[in-house]
């Protein structure tokens, strides 16, 4: 099926908005913005135009590495929970049915953080803005500590909680990273960030398995004292990140609409159902994916680990070409592909419960993951213009987040009444309806007219 605005995007020529949502084709060759001769970072300021080397220091800049390292501190705490919040939940709760509460109270704390993030950068700025949200991430680390040590459930929720709204927080890096590039080079900016988070599969579930027994008596205890440390450096590396504001006359001549009006756009649509069903999906399988192995199937937590360690990489590590990809097919054929990879997640869980099988799913669930939550990211970077940055991108986390908040919650009931295939069943709907949208929104069904040449 033809996809207009991925057609324009694998053609070379950049989208953008007019009006509501009408997406503009631009053909200047060099020439980003459509013939003025200067290019236009997503954040708002004009450059001069740029050769391959200007776009290598921008990918390389010290603002991509220092969002790089804050990316891999995120995904250690964040996985680390995933990890091991289903097990300790289960040995501490007091009814077998809330062991994934924890995680899926990770996910809430994410969802109803997302505003209160968004707000904080409006008003601190994306430095001071970052660096509060490692420091939340310290103390979630520390409640996690005091959760093991007390045998607390409680407070294992209310840890899952605090380093869910530092998630929150973390999530805005990868708007920022667009912020600091031109248009053409965002999707790359986002994979570069992305990349940190290969650190992260590595530390979050090792720690957990490696830390376990470091302080006698507290399960996990040496692990979370560890997670804290890491954010406590994040903390103090993000204070030195240096943001690119809008010019002052875009932020005046280009005035922001409703949010109304922008949730009704073509590509907020298709950002937001794309990167929110890769995102639902996920939470759901990976929730159920560590009971299912460690509790159910009897594999140790070591190899129930490594899985998790492949899935997280295999999240991150199609970023290396991601980027590439999205500007040789386009953003519609990537996230489409993306989709397809969902269902071959369904078909290898539903094979067999061999490690083969819990490995082959989880490895396509994430690759899945990141060609819709780049495609998605990419799309939302293009559906809004720079005064409307900080609210349409709370709108487009606090709607995938608290899909996925919803997802999770249902997963550790799904899984106690009907196991691991019945997980997998259950996501079967949701599948069909991302496919269905990116498919419908982007072949030009609906309310929007495509009025510019190459968008038909």
């Amino acid at each position: 099926m033809r996809l207009p605005w991925t057609d324009a995007e694998a053609n070379g020529r950049e989208a953008d908005y007019v009006g509501d949502d009408l997406i503009v084709v631009h053909d200047g060759g060099d020439a980003l913005d459509g013939g003025d001769g200067k290019d236009h970072l997503i954040g708002g300021e004009g450059a001069d135009t740029l050769g391959g080397p200007a776009i290598r220091s921008q990918l390389f800049s010290r603002n991509l590495a220092i969002l790089m390292f804050a990316q891999a501190v995120s995904v250690t705490g964040w996985f680390a929970v995933v990890t091991a919040g289903g097990i300790l939940g289960r040995s501490l709760a007091a009814n077998p049915a809330l062991a994934t509460l924890p995680v899926s109270l990770l996910i809430v704390g994410t969802a109803v953080s997302t505003i209160i993030a968004s707000w904080t950068m409006a008003r601190v700025g994306r430095a001071g803005g970052f660096a509060i949200g490692a420091t939340v991430g310290v103390f979630g680390a520390a409640c996690a500590f005091a959760a093991s040590l007390t045998q607390n459930f409680v407070l294992l929720c209310g840890a899952s909680i605090t380093l869910g709204c530092a998630a929150a927080f973390s999530k805005q890096y990868r708007f920022a990273a667009t912020e600091c590039v031109d248009a053409a080079t965002a999707p790359k900016a986002i994979s570069i960030v992305l990349l940190g988070s290969i650190f992260g599969a590595f530390l979050g579930p090792g720690l957990m398995s490696w830390g376990e027994a470091w302080v006698a008596g507290v399960p996990f205890g040496g692990s979370f004292v560890a997670i804290a440390g890491c954010y406590l450096l994040a903390a103090a590396v993000l204070l030195a990140f240096r943001p690119v504001t809008p010019s002052a006359e875009e932020e005046t001549t280009r005035r922001a609409r409703p949010l109304r009006v922008i949730a009704r756009g073509r590509l907020f649509i298709i950002a937001v159902t794309g990167a929110a069903i890769g995102q639902g999906v996920m939470t759901v399988v990976m929730t159920a994916a560590p009971l299912a192995m460690h509790i159910v199937d009897g594999y140790s937590l070591a190899v129930t680990a490594a899985i998790i360690q492949a899935h997280v990489v295999a999240m991150y590590l199609p970023s290396l070409i991601t980027g590439v990809l999205i500007g040789r097919f386009g953003t519609g054929r990537v996230m489409v592909a993306g989709a397809a990879l969902l269902g071959t997640t369904l078909v290898a869980g539903l094979a067999g419960r061999q490690m083969l099988h819990y490995g082959l799913a989880m490895v396509a669930l994430g690759v899945s993951w990141n060609f819709l939550f780049i495609g998605g990211t990419t799309l939302l970077a293009r559906a809004h213009r720079p005064a409307e940055r900080f609210r349409v991108q709370a709108l487009n986390d606090f709607s995938i987040v608290g899909i996925s908040a919803l997802a999770s919650l249902g997963a550790g009931i799904v899984m106690q009444l009907l196991g691991w295939n019945g997980v997998l069943y259950a996501s079967i709907p949701a599948i069909l309806v991302g496919a269905m949208v990116i498919l419908w929104r982007g072949s030009g069904h609906g309310h929007e007219e495509a009025t510019q040449p190459g968008l038909s």
